[in-house]
């Protein structure tokens, strides 16, 4: 596991603070993101399965999106002081056996990755530089190694 940088965790730090309050509306765009570029992803949401309801007014989808938008950028924002991804509970461990059910594989931790640093990108335009790309790019890695972990 590389570090984590000071530096890094004060561009995660201040550019979150920004999102916060609007973490729902963020979440969404994250996951209409995923589904723009990996329509197919869709299928491996058991509440998306037989939904009529468009994806941007899913009020399950809106709900999912904001709790894990939430958590990613939570335990990015607490990496460099517990040195480790922390997870509030049993959600590491329920995560890793989740992703591992669903068949989630490296291509779609990637996909995620890039719509992960595209909406952080749209949501702090006047933040983003390459710095910030590799502190969210960093923190992000971290979180999948530590769900990888749990996947075995």
């Amino acid at each position: 596991m590389s570090s984590f940088s000071e530096e890094q965790e004060a561009l995660v730090v201040k550019s979150w603070g920004s999102m916060k309050k609007d973490a729902g509306e963020w979440g969404l765009k994250f996951f209409l993101k995923i589904f723009e570029i990996a329509p197919s992803a869709k299928k491996m949401f058991s509440f998306l399965k037989d939904s009529n309801v468009p994806l941007d007014q899913n009020p399950k989808l809106k709900i999912h999106a904001k709790s894990v938008f939430v958590m990613t950028c939570e335990a990015a924002v607490q990496l460099r002081k517990a040195g480790q991804v922390v997870v509030r509970g049993s959600t590491l461990k329920k995560m890793g056996a989740t992703h591992f059910k669903y068949g989630v594989v490296d291509e779609h931790f990637e996909v995620t990755k890039y719509a992960l640093l595209e909406t952080i990108k749209e949501a702090s335009p006047e933040m983003w530089s390459v710095e910030m790309k590799n502190a969210w790019g960093e923190a992000y890695d971290q979180l999948v190694s530590a769900i990888k972990t749990e996947m075995k």
